[in-house]
């Protein structure tokens, strides 16, 4: 087989491929094996036409389509890896002459992945500020722990108030006729959660068990379901239960049972350890994300639309899978924020078009300093895998490698070590002295316009 590669714009490029005639005729052979299962021949059951008879009934080119399916992306896989080049969207395909016992050839016209010029990446200043925990946030983390820990205690003499669940039935309808989804039995309600139509759940405080009210609210103009967005629904509720929360107490009773301390203060003491650790993390990560934003500033790179789009479905895949390990999911979460599919889109573009250029930027930066993933880091990837998921570090390699994400796992690794490079090769600056070169630096600008405008008037 022949390929070759030829630029024609940055990321755009045509390759032009030519097979062998032998090929073409093995493909050949495949397909008749696979239409002639369902070709109809008077005096020959289906599967069993003799190929010069089925050949001479329908002609051999009525094989063609079906042998280009079964070697077009064989060969296009063997050209792009021939030519040395990194396709990010489905190709354009030209085929130019398929016919038997002649040649397979065709073009395809290829976007690729876009050539990245670094600036400069070393040395670069990054912010520092001082991690410290203070009592109230120990006091903060403590109140999650009891709100985390409360027990839901039903309420029969007082009505519904923001923090409290409610157990309710309703019966929604616009203009007098019921709609999909507006009707549920003893549903369990957060007031306050944001969870309903914008207006519902405030109606709803207030009320007390065995309460009937109309609840009249009014769709949002971005609506999923188009036929209810901007209209106004009349929901008609019936309250069954209110629970609210009971908070434990704060002492070493609460201390044991949610640690493995016998009094608070030991507690809070290792909770101020473990929180310190945290911020430190968050601190380190907030360093290495601004690091990397600014290498990514002073690169030159042109991205491919096909890449963005790329990305923002992987980011929509991977909301749906979080929304998913909490109970809800994509179509749950757009009917209940009023949003279509096109908002949440458009809404992480800016965030997708970052993550793509970051990456690329970093992957450039790992080329340029013969940054690769060593087989050793990646065995212990697959341990640390192993251990969260109860598996074996083999049985998650070949999971991995079947679903085709053994390369991301080594690319994952590699990005994460250039990173680790980039933080060793920067300058760490104090936050205030950061700010204080900031302001010396605007009041230089400052005194330069100054000077200009007092010039020009002379």
């Amino acid at each position: 087989m022949k390929a070759t590669w030829e630029k024609i714009e940055k990321n755009l490029g045509v390759l032009e491929v030519e097979v062998e005639a032998d090929r073409v005729s093995a493909a050949l052979d495949k397909a008749f094996q696979k239409v002639v299962k369902k070709a109809n021949v008077p005096g020959f059951r289906k599967g069993k036409v003799p190929r010069p008879i089925f050949e001479a009934r329908f002609g051999v080119e009525s094989l063609y389509q079906d042998a280009i399916d079964i070697l077009l992306p064989e060969v296009y896989s063997e050209a792009v890896d021939q030519t040395d080049i990194f396709p990010v969207d489905r190709p354009e395909v030209d085929v130019e002459q398929f016919a038997k016992g002649q040649p397979f050839k065709f073009k395809a016209k290829v976007t690729v992945k876009p050539e990245v010029t670094l600036g400069e990446y070393k040395g670069i200043e990054v912010p520092v500020e001082a991690v410290e925990v203070t009592d109230e946030e120990i006091a903060q983390e403590l109140e999650r722990l009891q709100q985390r820990h409360a027990e839901l205690v039903v309420i029969d003499e007082e009505a519904a108030q923001n923090g409290d669940t409610v157990v309710i039935d309703f019966d929604g309808s616009v203009d007098g006729v019921p709609f999909e989804g507006g009707q549920a039995e003893r549903y369990s309600l957060e007031l306050g959660s944001g969870a309903f139509i914008p207006g519902f759940e405030e109606q709803v405080v207030g009320l007390a068990t065995g309460d009937f009210k109309d609840v009249t609210v009014t769709f949002p103009e971005t609506y999923h379901a188009e036929d209810l967005a901007s209209k106004e629904a009349v929901f008609k509720v019936k309250v069954h239960e209110i629970k609210r929360k009971q908070l434990p107490e704060l002492d070493d009773e609460f201390a044991k049972d949610v640690s493995e301390f016998d009094t608070l203060e030991e507690y809070k003491a290792d909770l101020k350890k473990e929180l310190l650790s945290r911020k430190e993390q968050d601190s380190k990560a907030a360093r290495e994300g601004v690091l990397v934003d600014k290498v990514s500033e002073k690169a030159d790179v042109e991205i491919p639309e096909s890449m963005i789009e790329s990305e923002v479905q992987n980011m929509v895949r991977d909301f749906d899978n979080r929304l998913r390990s909490q109970g809800m999911n994509l179509e749950m979460f757009l009917s209940f924020s009023g949003q279509t599919i096109e908002d949440l889109q458009g809404q992480m573009k800016a965030d997708a078009e970052k993550r793509v250029r970051n990456n690329l930027v970093l992957e450039q930066i790992a080329k340029e300093e013969n940054i690769v993933a060593t087989e050793e880091e990646i065995n212990k990837e697959l341990n640390d895998m192993a251990e969260a998921y109860k598996r074996s570090p083999e049985e998650i390699r070949n999971i991995l490698a079947a679903n085709g994400s053994l390369g991301s796992l080594n690319e994952d690794v590699t990005l994460r070590k250039t990173i680790e490079f980039l933080m060793e090769n920067s300058k760490e600056v104090p936050a205030e002295k950061k700010e204080e070169a900031k302001e010396a630096e605007a009041a230089k600008e400052d005194a330069a316009v100054e000077a200009k405008e007092e010039t020009t008037e002379e």
